[in-house]
């Protein structure tokens, strides 16, 4: 198989223009001599409209001696006009043979200014959806065309315009050429960036279509999987609120995603936990809340479930998230908070369900089913789907394949070794080139439970994570460090473009189980790295085989 440069084609899953180049280079890494090097321009950082490695070139092949072959390749339908062929796209023409040339011409000419010399450089133009009618009109010499009536033969063409010869030093200076042009150090930053963007547009379709639902009262209980688009619709509606002049209440319940919301929502409204609105109000009316005695969150509880609302604690917006965690005693607690003629949303999903408490019952409102995930890369959905009961199966509809889900394994009940895995796992995402702070550690277990949400540091690097301890405000400390480490329980809603789910070790793949893989598995918008106990490992793999995932 040829080299090819970017690599990570594979895991893209694109539609449009890239998709059919994607299906190119798939030919040419199938029946092209090794001794060729492929450079392309379909990449992350481009996604949805394909782009080219140099101006209007698709890919440049370059052979051992150093010769040049640039392709121009044109899907779709194409116009031949007295002027040439031509390639009409929204508000512009492209003359097909003319911006070739040029191309060729502006390459050569800056190959030599680097002091390169002048080039050995031919082309080819790709039509796989036209056949050329008449080239003369089209003003384009035949044997540099392949169209759709001899795309069969495309390469075959390319090996006889790049003869495997002994490599030269001609072929260095081409190779760094194009290396230094086309910047092939992978950017993680600026894929993770892209990748965020078009999987939030995406996702975003669940927004604009559950906020077109009307009905009296406006009671909607959304069943959405992870990276349905929940926390959309959930900011869609709290911005629309706020833009109306109205007081939306968003109410989860973690601390770590009350902390996320509060910084990405407008100012007017408020964001908390269930237990964060309790003490709040408790302080209002002359409590302070004693967290070392027993029961104090029960006391705090009663005292928000009792005392009479003053007009100030009211909202027109009611947005619960996480509500598969709530209890039905909270449901009610947060709806004395609402207008009467108020709109109110209850977000949940059951996969994300570690408490095992029982579905909240919600009389006459609207439910409203959403099972596909846009965020989780296919290939983690795809595995996933090796483990979650059938009945709760996600559609997989990110835009991206995904690398492998990289697994390493250590000896159950070996925290020395676990924690040397987990330091392996973020070489390896270094080597990546994720920041430290795109990678996300996640433990398997409970903070109480887990070596590593009691450490400073892993290895030369520092971690961030809950001391467990709260200031007299009763917000969380936190330990300074590089790497952010949280347990699946305290990072469920969030997510990362690299995750490490570490401390996977349990005796059997029993429902909770499987719903805390769930929730640790679908944080990671692009990477994800299991560390594994040997027992934890033998039963996943199992089950994996049985269904066929790998």
């Amino acid at each position: 198989m040829p080299q090819i440069l970017p690599s990570g084609w594979r895991e893209l899953a694109v539609t449009g223009a890239a998709a059919r180049e994607i299906e190119t280079l798939h030919l040419f890494a199938a029946r092209l001599p090794d001794a060729l090097t492929v450079f392309h321009g379909v990449h992350w950082t481009r996604l949805e409209d394909g782009f080219s490695v140099y101006g209007e070139i698709d890919f440049i092949i370059v052979a051992p001696n150093g010769r040049m072959l640039l392709i121009e390749q044109k899907a779709g339908f194409l116009s031949e006009t007295p002027d040439g062929l031509v390639k009409n796209y929204p508000g512009r023409t492209e003359h097909v043979r003319q911006q070739m040339l040029q191309m060729v011409d502006g390459l050569a000419a800056r190959f030599d200014k680097g002091g390169g010399g002048r080039p050995d450089i031919d082309y080819l133009l790709y039509f796989p959806d036209y056949k050329v009618k008449d080239p003369a009109l089209a003003g384009i010499e035949p044997s540099r065309v392949v169209d759709a009536g001899n795309r069969t033969r495309l390469v075959e063409l390319v090996t006889q315009l790049l003869p495997v010869t002994p490599e030269t030093a001609q072929y260095g200076r081409v190779r760094k050429f194009l290396g230094d042009m086309l910047q092939l150090t992978p950017d993680t930053s600026a894929m993770s960036g892209r990748a965020e963007e078009l999987v939030t547009r995406l996702s975003q379709g669940l927004a604009v279509w559950a906020r077109q639902l009307s009905f009296t009262p406006f009671r909607l209980r959304v069943v959405g999987t992870a990276g349905s688009g929940k926390t959309q619709l959930a900011l869609a509606e709290y911005r629309a609120a706020i833009d109306a002049g109205k007081r939306p209440l968003y109410v989860c319940y973690n601390r770590p995603l009350a902390d996320h919301v509060q910084q990405l929502v407008p100012p007017g409204g408020r964001v908390g936990t269930f237990h964060m609105l309790c003490d709040s109000f408790a302080r209002e009316t002359g409590m302070a809340p004693d967290y070392s005695a027993p029961g104090a969150f029960a006391e705090i509880e009663k005292v928000f479930d009792s005392a009479s609302l003053p007009e100030s604690w009211m909202h027109d917006v009611l947005i619960i998230d996480e509500g598969q965690d709530f209890a039905e005693s909270w449901r009610d607690a947060m709806l004395r908070l609402l207008h009467p003629e108020g709109r109110a949303l209850w977000l949940e999903d059951p996969m994300q369900n570690l408490y095992g408490r029982a579905p909240v019952p919600l009389p006459g409102w609207v439910t409203l089913h959403s099972q596909a995930n846009y965020r989780s890369p296919r290939q983690i959905v795809d595995l996933l789907a090796g483990i979650i009961p059938d009945s709760e199966r996600i559609q997989p509809a990110s835009p991206f394949i995904g690398p492998d889900v990289e697994r390493l394994v250590y000896p159950s009940g070996d925290a020395v070794a676990m924690a040397e895995a987990t330091k392996q796992a973020i070489t390896r995402c270094l080597a990546a080139n994720f920041a430290r702070s795109d990678i996300a550690l996640l433990s398997f277990q409970g903070r109480a439970h887990s070596a590593l949400l009691q450490a400073d540091r892993l290895g030369q690097h520092t971690l961030r994570s809950f001391t467990g301890d709260y200031d007299l405000l009763g917000v969380p400390i936190y330990r300074d460090g590089q790497l952010l480490a949280e347990s699946v329980y305290r990072f469920k809603g969030q997510s990362a473009p690299a995750v490490i789910f570490t401390e996977v070790d349990f005796e059997a793949l029993d429902d909770r189980t499987v719903r805390k893989l769930f929730v640790g598995m679908t944080r990671a918008r692009m990477k994800l790295v299991l560390v594994l106990s040997e027992r934890a490992a033998a039963l996943l793999e199992g089950s994996f085989q049985a269904h066929g995932a790998a």
